[in-house]
């Protein structure tokens, strides 16, 4: 119990038994001398001597541990999480000295190792961008020749998850609902008819035909299901020749092939964090109470095995329903103009609940957005029962409670970059957390943390900082 302690909360333990051994002592002593005294008329004399020994004794030690933890437990947290951020997260940048200028040698030692690790992380880094521009251009070759093609390719786990889909298939898939890595087939496609062709393909091994409906009951269609030789799952294809989707709306090839070996459906708390998948947003409002004032904007992005899923994006306009004061408008630059038409709450937030199904909602002080959308559950039909992450309680188990807990202080601390012109938009705080949250990831499971579960664990030992929305 004792190890799993922070090394500030033992540094204070030890100070404060150093306290109670000293007053004890004290006490002891101005008892032997009271008995060898043996005179009644000097009890006072050893009482106020007593209290004032033991008051400036604890002053004295409190002091002591003051300067101590300032100038030295901080300071070797601080040097510990800067060299977890550049071993784990991938930050570059000289460490600060001066915070650690009464340790001694440990800080020119930990900037040395840290030095050396950066100057190799930057030559395998100029290696894996040259390996990734070359296959950067592959997908984008291949992109372009698949769009020529009028068939949607959409590879599905056996789990009838979306391991792959390319720019005809996104066309298609978002005239249902957002086009989502990991999402369920059924999300999209009525369960049954591709159960039986499941069935079937699994009994034959061979192309099935098909048709099936959209979840809505408003689209049908004519489905290939092939299977994937020794791989696991199956391809769907489907002709779009016939359906109306621009060249211009294409998206890129989205893909990520580890989920065709995607684990069972663990309760949340017993999933790796490498298994989960995250939707990160923000909201911009009318104001700061959320008991009063309204959403004008929601961005959110997706986040898959450590990585921002690209293209995955939802970023919505609200019609408050109210005026937007002007100063309001002045941060987040959102006008009456500009949500004249849009959505109300209640179908943007129902959109944003489809687009986060299945995973773990993460914000930067997420009671403050959670409470706008909760506040409009039964407007909207829905239960926000996700589990949710806080990038503010991550920081604080990461950095420690002490340090700064701003998005503007993660990101200079991780070496994020916001542009200034995304800085308090919905979608770029919400891409920004998402960059936050994908470097502190192998940060806490560099810790120890590799579930969900530990992770909720550590973070609710911060629940003064944060209400804790699990």
């Amino acid at each position: 119990m004792f190890t799993k302690l922070s090394l500030r909360l033992r540094i204070f333990l030890f100070f404060c038994l150093l306290a109670g051994g000293s007053v004890a002592i004290t006490v002891i002593s101005l008892m032997i001398g009271y008995g060898r005294a043996g005179l009644p008329e000097t009890l006072d004399a050893f009482v106020f001597a007593g209290i004032v020994s033991v008051f400036l004794l604890v002053a004295l030690i409190a002091a002591i541990w003051l300067l101590f933890d300032e100038n030295i437990a901080k300071p070797i947290e601080r040097i510990a999480s800067d060299m977890r951020a550049r071993a784990h997260a991938g930050v570059v940048g000289s460490m600060n000295m001066q915070a650690a200028r009464y340790l001694g040698d440990l800080a020119p030692a930990a900037e040395a190792v840290t030095d050396k690790l950066t100057d190799n992380a930057a030559s395998t880094a100029e290696r894996v961008a040259s390996e990734t521009a070359r296959l950067a251009a592959d997908k984008e070759w291949l992109t372009a020749l698949l769009t020529e093609i009028p068939v949607a390719m959409i590879i599905v786990n056996p789990c009838h998850r979306i391991v792959l889909y390319d720019g005809q298939a996104a066309g298609v898939l978002a005239q249902i609902a957002h086009p989502r890595l990991q999402a369920s087939l059924f999300d999209y496609l009525q369960q049954k008819p591709v159960e039986a062709a499941f069935r079937k393909l699994a009994k034959t091994g061979k192309e099935v035909g098909f048709t099936a409906q959209s979840v809505t009951g408003k689209q049908s269609f004519d489905l290939r299901m092939k299977p994937l030789g020794s791989a696991h799952g199956y391809l769907l294809t489907l002709d779009t020749s016939a359906a109306q989707i621009a060249p211009d709306e294409a998206r890129p090839l989205v893909y990520d092939f580890d989920l065709l070996d995607t684990p069972g459906d663990d309760a949340f708390e017993n999933r790796t964090l490498s298994d989960l998948c995250f939707v990160v947003f923000d909201t911009e409002t009318t104001g700061l109470l959320p008991h009063k004032d309204e959403v004008v904007q929601i961005g959110a992005v997706r986040v898959l095995r450590g990585r921002i899923v690209e293209g995955e994006v939802l970023n919505t306009l609200v019609d408050p329903g109210i005026p937007i004061p002007a100063a309001s408008t002045k941060v987040h630059k959102v006008s009456n103009a500009m949500v004249a038409g849009a959505p109300k709450i209640s179908e943007a937030g129902r959109s944003f609940h489809k687009f986060a199904t299945d995973a773990v909602i993460v914000a930067h002080n997420a009671p403050f957005d959670m409470a706008f959308l909760r506040r409009h559950a039964a407007s909207m039909g829905v239960d926000w029962d996700h589990p949710i992450l806080d990038t503010v309680l991550l920081s604080a188990v990461i950095f420690g409670a002490s340090e700064t807990h701003t998005l503007d202080a993660l990101c200079d601390r991780l070496g994020v970059t916001i542009p200034e012109a995304l800085r308090h938009t919905a979608l770029g705080d919400a891409q920004a957390t998402a960059e936050v949250l994908c470097a502190m990831l192998p940060m806490l499971e560099a810790r120890g943390m590799k579930t969900f579960g530990d992770v909720i664990a550590e973070t609710r030992r911060h629940g003064r900082l944060l209400e804790d929305l699990n």
